[in-house]
């Protein structure tokens, strides 16, 4: 199984292949990338033992991660870099799918800025997030009527 792992404002987000939610990490914001993947995969060890492969943005890149996830285990990353030629939007591989769940999971007001007193609370309101917009997706109708 494959998986994407982002950041984004002291968060740490796992999702699978199509962007669902597998495991998030809330931390202080000063914990840089490659510092806080291992936090996350620790998180999923047990409960995830096939997902082996990840996909990355470039602030995981450099050996201080590929380290730390050989000591976890057999895990390969492979990190999506942005084109220095391009200009301008273009979509990546592999790099859309987490962000759209992190754009579906902003939606939610509480998300929107950093709300929470503590760290618990944060990452209680995240998986609230998440469970609304699995709802959301359950509930909505595959050919809808008009």
């Amino acid at each position: 199984m494959k998986g994407a792992i982002w950041s984004a404002a002291g968060r740490r987000f796992l999702t699978d292949a199509n962007g669902n939610l597998v495991h998030a990490v809330v931390h202080s914001a000063d914990i840089q990338d490659r510092d806080g993947a291992p936090l996350l995969l620790t998180g999923i060890i047990g409960r995830f033992p096939w997902l082996r492969h990840l996909f990355a943005d470039g602030g995981y890149a450099g050996d201080k991660l590929r380290d730390a996830l050989r000591q976890m285990g057999k895990w390969t990353v492979e990190i999506i870099k942005r084109s220095d030629t391009g200009k301008g939007f273009s979509v990546l591989p592999h790099r859309w799918v987490v962000e759209h769940t992190l754009a579906w999971l902003n939606r939610n007001r509480r998300l929107a800025k950093d709300f929470e007193q503590t760290i618990a609370s944060a990452t209680a309101w995240l998986f609230i997030a998440s469970v609304q917009l699995y709802a959301r997706r359950i509930a909505k109708p595959e050919n809808p009527i008009r």
